[in-house]
């Protein structure tokens, strides 16, 4: 499959689905009551070679469990996880082992995701010591090295976790996941626990490893303005589902989904070409989020939709539509051939019935 870039995919993801069964115990399956929880949902989308899909959306849509669905940190239910071609959900042994060489990840917390009673040089030697990839005096340099490239002094080896910053915590984590050289970095909330000026270090330290040593990122955050910076591609994740995907300046300049909508009108910004007093209108979004347990029929936004149009957004799984240069998005308001329907919108909501 192709990237929105035009160039053969790294990654290609085919309707991605993971559920987790929630069962209390021996009772409530013998009863046939087994309550699972829909926490990824038919999710697809391609990374190229060298690019960065930002993966956007509330917290709780199921973003987090993309990233360690594909890591193989938890087991997909079905759909395809294509690494270079290769199906990661098939894979075993050697064979996984060898994809998280080429694939790694760089957690949200770096103060929980490091070992504090190992030294960082202890924590970086891991992956050299368990791929196979140097020992002796070329393991001791090649620690040294990836610390001077994300901006750590080599005498810093020695230290343990607790004695750094935040932001130098996640350069240490950021410093493992690059140290078995890897072409996929899968980038969890890297800068969500980070104070502004330091998220701002580390998001500009991201580019300049992509660029130095041809990496493709997912990005998975809640931050908008994070995505917008560092993203050349981008997906909105809701309940476990994508609702749009594009090139992130043009989702970003065209939202199509109500749903993106909202979550721009929400970005703080500065418009140097208002009038004075003028204000961006704010998408205000009604309703709570429903349950991953008890998913809405339909389209799983029609709940809180300000566009909702009737039957169709209640009762029809909203397809992929492109609308144009790669843009992709699933609702109700865009036909067949991508271009928005003329429906009148309708002015009161039934009770959502549930999916199956």
């Amino acid at each position: 499959m192709s990237s929105a870039s035009g160039q053969q995919a790294i990654l290609s993801v085919d309707r991605l689905t993971k559920h987790f069964d929630l069962s209390s115990g021996l009772i409530d399956r013998l009863r046939g009551h087994r309550p699972v929880a829909h926490a990824v949902n038919s999710v697809s989308f391609d990374i190229g070679p060298r690019r960065t899909l930002g993966l956007v959306g509330e917290s709780g849509c199921g973003k987090t469990t993309v990233g360690k669905t594909i890591m193989r940190l938890y087991d997909p239910t079905s759909g395809q996880i294509l690494f270079r071609g290769q199906d990661v959900a098939k894979l075993k042994g050697g064979g996984l082992k060898e994809f998280r060489r080429h694939a790694q990840m760089v957690f949200q917390d770096p103060e929980s995701s490091l070992n504090r009673r190992k030294t960082v040089e202890q924590i970086l030697a891991v992956p050299l010591i368990v791929h196979g990839l140097a020992q002796g005096k070329e393991r001791t340099e090649r620690i040294e090295q990836v610390l001077e490239q994300v901006g750590l002094e080599p005498r810093y080896k020695r230290r343990f976790p607790h004695e750094f910053s935040g932001g130098q915590r996640q350069r240490i984590g950021i410093a493992r996941a690059l140290i078995s050289q890897p072409s996929l970095i899968i980038a969890d909330e890297p800068v969500s626990a980070l104070d502004v000026s330091t998220q701002a270090q580390i998001v500009n330290l991201l580019s300049d490893l992509q660029s130095d040593f041809d990496l493709s990122f997912l990005f998975i955050t809640h931050d908008l303005s994070v995505v917008k910076h560092i993203s050349q591609d981008v997906a909105v994740m809701y309940l476990g589902e994508i609702m749009e995907t594009g090139p992130t300046r043009t989702v970003f300049d065209n939202p199509a989904h109500p749903y993106t909508q909202a979550l721009l009108s929400a970005v703080p910004q500065i418009d140097r070409s208002a009038e004075p007093g003028e204000k961006r209108q704010r998408i205000i979004l009604s309703g709570e989020v429903p349950s991953l347990v008890k998913l809405p029929s339909g389209c799983v936004f029609h709940t809180r939709c300000p566009q909702f149009i009737g039957k169709i957004c209640e009762q029809e799984v909203p397809q992929p539509r492109d609308i144009g240069g790669g843009h992709i998005v699933r609702c109700h308001l865009y036909n067949d051939v991508g271009t928005p329907v003329e429906l009148k919108p309708s002015a009161a909501k039934t009770k959502p019935t549930e999916r199956n």
